[in-house]
């Protein structure tokens, strides 16, 4: 499965342990192994990087998603916030569906009846797993 691109979809994913590597002190993550057991409807806090109009610079943004499955090198999840640095549109929004890997993650929350009941859910906007 393709991972998200800047220019091609307009935002991409920033790597939690290599900024935890970089500032171990201030910036810290979860166990691999706790991130390597998260259970559908689980949160996971990943680092976004979206392209905003008129911007030089990609916005940077903390976002949670909701876990939907597990893939070989991670999870496939979907989105659980509203960015702020960027006007809604049909392309990344709340309950936009992504993959993003075990690297990825910055943060976990357990997931309560209502998380698992939207994981379980049709993603309002589908990852194309074609590509």
């Amino acid at each position: 499965m393709r991972a998200p691109d800047l220019h091609r979809d307009g935002w991409r994913l920033n790597d939690g342990e290599e900024r935890h590597r970089e500032a171990p002190a201030t910036f810290q993550i979860p166990d691999l192994a706790l991130r390597k057991m998260l259970r559908v409807g689980d949160y996971a806090k990943l680092i976004f990087e979206i392209t905003v109009e008129g911007d030089e610079h990609p916005a940077v943004e903390r976002m949670w998603v909701i876990i939907r499955e597990h893939t070989p090198d991670g999870y496939v999840g979907m989105l659980a916030n509203q960015p702020h640095s960027i006007a809604e549109n049909d392309e990344f929004w709340h309950g936009t569906e992504l993959p993003f890997e075990y690297r990825h993650i910055i943060a976990v929350q357990p997931g309560d009846a209502e998380s698992v009941a939207a994981a379980k859910a049709p993603a309002p906007i589908p990852w194309d797993r074609s590509a």
